[in-house]
């Protein structure tokens, strides 16, 4: 069958093969970007199945826009893919307050106000799949993308909020949470400071490897687009879905690990209920 999409950060990465695996297979798509003059080529090869929108996913204003052109140019939106996003590395210490602002703006709230803008639309069609793009960061703390780290926590609680209020409503919720993909953006699209002596055996260490992991990646952005097509197919999707290798086996250590922690700590954590 085929679905109406809305994917946001379609110039580059793997929101860039998302929109070509989307159209590939049939699908309608509204695709944005900040700079919808990035998108040309997908409006040439797929013509009238692909609506290039500009869209900065902080202007609420511009999320609605973007959601009425589904609505005008094919009838509804059944996919809403909340992709766009960066992170740059360096220690808390030096990261600015406003970049610290930057970065949960986009990543964040970037996420808030897009699903927030697609709500009203899925409620009244009884129907939708919202996929949110998190992270391997979003389950455990990134060394010298605090930031990152920070929004993308805070995507997987909303997020999880979201699929308890949508399910009420017949619209599904999936979470996304890639490892390292061979796209930008460990790239041009990334800031690495290694930054002082103090944190160089995390944040220095975590820049280094960025730089050259750039291009070594194991994961493969066409791979990663056709298990969102799958996702996006199920009839149940899980809530929770990490991508690569490599984020399997880093989400399970994190969850043994503090499985583990809990366990280490129960009697102490039990003892401050009130005496029965």
């Amino acid at each position: 069958m085929h679905q109406r999409w809305l994917i946001t950060g379609c110039s580059r990465g793997l929101g860039r093969a998302l929109a070509d695996a989307v159209l590939q297979a049939g699908h309608r798509l509204v695709a944005t970007a900040r700079d919808p003059a990035q998108l040309d080529e997908l409006v040439q090869r797929y013509g009238e199945a692909v609506r290039a929108v500009a869209l900065d996913v902080i202007d609420a204003a511009a999320a609605k826009a973007a959601i009425h052109v589904a609505v005008d140019a094919f009838g509804g939106l059944d996919v809403l893919v909340n992709n766009a996003g960066y992170g740059n590395v360096n220690a808390i210490e030096d990261t600015t307050i406003e970049e610290f602002r930057r970065q949960i703006d986009t990543n964040l709230f970037g996420t808030i106000i897009v699903t927030k803008a697609a709500i009203p639309l899925m409620r009244e069609q009884r129907s939708g799949h919202i996929i949110q793009l998190s992270s391997v960061g979003g389950r455990l703390g990134a060394p010298g993308r605090a930031p990152y780290s920070a929004a993308k926590w805070a995507v997987e609680g909303f997020s999880e909020v979201l699929a308890r209020e949508m399910g009420l409503i017949g619209v599904k919720v999936t979470i996304i949470e890639p490892g390292g993909f061979r796209t930008d953006f460990a790239g041009a699209s990334t800031v690495l400071e290694e930054g002082r002596s103090e944190y160089d055996a995390v944040v220095g260490v975590a820049a280094r490897m960025q730089r050259d992991y750039h291009g070594r990646q194991p994961g493969d952005p066409v791979r990663a687009a056709q298990a969102i097509l799958k996702v996006a197919a199920m009839k149940q999707p899980p809530l929770r879905l990490a991508l690569g290798s490599d984020a399997v086996a880093a989400i399970s250590h994190a969850d043994q690990t503090r499985l583990a922690e809990l366990e280490r700590w129960r009697e102490l954590s039990a003892s401050t209920d009130f005496p029965l």
